[in-house]
């Protein structure tokens, strides 16, 4: 299952809701604000490196770079243009946001 989460882990717990409910072999993109959880230093940094030995994390790249932090991206986060994203759909099947 592909999990979709938008929302910035600083405004929201939208993040630590799908965590809870992904299975081992799940894939998370993170999208619009969702994109901060990936970056080194943010408030769930910890969180995303402990759930990233079930789940496989990946980031919108074009969103991380419209906010300036591409380059903090955290290791083992994979960066996806939008093809990527279409092919993470395609692969995992009918996707869940989280909202």
């Amino acid at each position: 299952m592909l999990h979709i989460v938008n929302k910035s882990p600083y405004q929201a717990r939208s993040l630590e809701s799908c965590l809870r409910m992904a299975l081992p072999g799940h894939a998370v993109l993170l999208i619009e604000d969702g994109i901060y959880a990936a970056t080194a230093g943010s408030n769930v940094e910890a969180r995303v490196r402990e759930a990233a030995g079930k789940v496989k994390f990946y980031a919108l790249k074009p969103d991380m770079e419209a906010r300036g932090v591409a380059a903090r991206a955290l290791d083992g986060v994979t960066l996806v243009d939008y093809g990527g994203f279409v092919d993470l759909v395609a692969e995992h099947g009918t996707p869940n946001s989280w909202l």
